[in-house]
């Protein structure tokens, strides 16, 4: 072999070797600046603080800023379409009963497809949907509430942070159990919704437990009933739902890490391990558990299970409740 032929031959081959490791220095340099976090709700519900305890321990797993957007509209999917469009490599979206499992059965057409355009990262969390009613309704519990109902059928509202939202379905999914008549009044986030509960403009709704725990603490809120398969530590006094009459009755939101589908592989790998890692920490775990909240965690695979087999458990809810958007 010549030298000029062996020189040849070694510069092809320190340039191939060169551009290989490119995509393993780009991994390990990921992410090379701040994160952005949305969160497709108005500020005030559980979905704020599941993203903000989230971001918080990925900021520092990750050593670049993980910063929460509140992008609220369109029950989810003015976000959700912003996103489905980000190829920054830096864009994630927090997921959502109501956005991955309810509206692809309740839009007519979305400008997304909610399966094809993001890729799941991981479940964070739970949170069970707690039934709660304004002081000045006499009722103590949920058996007294249902018979208040039924005594002034259509008289009585809920309120929702809008339609297709997990309050929305909590309350519909009692309402088909006990067979009752209530008037849905929805709101753009649970923010807003929780001023009028408050102020006694609202006589009930279905709120996850992040989001209201303090009020019903400071005798704001009275909880007839949680959607928890057991009694909350946290509210040791309250009985589920099931336990008053309805046996099987489960309703739980959840909130998962979701990313564009345009995100590599590779990043959505590292961000699994370092979101689950984030929502099981002591910090994470005890800012949750003073709210009810539970932490979860889990793969990527796992997660799209999940995500598959509530969107088949809702979509039979929404035909049969015939639940539509604004």
């Amino acid at each position: 072999m010549s030298e000029n032929r062996r020189l040849l031959l070694q510069s092809g081959l320190a340039g191939a070797a060169s551009l290989l490791g490119v995509p393993a220095m780009a991994q390990a340099n990921w992410p090379s600046r701040s994160i952005r976090l949305v969160v497709p709700f108005a500020p005030g519900g559980s979905s704020e603080i599941v993203a903000r305890a989230t971001a918080h321990e990925l900021t520092k797993a990750l050593g670049q800023t993980v910063y929460v957007e509140n992008k609220p509209g369109g029950g989810g999917n003015i976000a959700m379409g912003e996103v489905a469009r980000a190829d920054d490599q830096h864009t994630l979206i927090l997921g959502h009963i109501g956005t991955l499992a309810v509206n692809p059965y309740i839009y007519d057409k979305l400008p997304f497809d909610t399966n094809r355009d993001f890729k799941p990262v991981t479940l964070l969390a739970k949170v069970p949907s707690l039934y709660v009613v304004h002081p000045d309704v006499p009722a103590r519990n949920l058996k007294e509430f249902i018979a208040l109902v039924r005594s002034k059928p259509g008289q009585l509202n809920y309120g929702s942070a809008g339609n297709g939202s997990a309050g929305h379905l909590a309350m519909e999914y009692l309402k088909m159990a006990a067979n009752l008549f209530l008037v849905h009044v929805p709101y753009r986030g649970t923010g807003p919704q929780l001023t009028d509960l408050l102020a006694g403009r609202l006589e009930a709704a279905s709120v996850g437990a992040p989001a209201i725990m303090q009020f019903i603490k400071a005798g704001k809120l009275r909880c007839i009933a949680t959607g928890s398969k057991e009694r909350l530590p946290q509210l040791p006094d309250v009985p589920t739902v099931a336990e008053q009459g309805f046996p099987g009755f489960e309703m739980t939101q959840w909130y998962g890490l979701t990313a564009p589908a345009s995100m590599t592989q590779a990043h959505i790998d590292k961000l699994a391990i370092e979101a689950a890692k984030a929502i099981r920490s002591a910090s994470a775990r005890e800012r949750l558990s003073t709210d009810a909240a539970e932490a979860v965690g889990n793969t990527p695979a796992q997660f799209a299970q999940f995500v598959a087999q509530e969107q088949q458990r809702w979509k039979a809810v929404i035909a049969r409740a015939k639940i539509k958007p604004d």
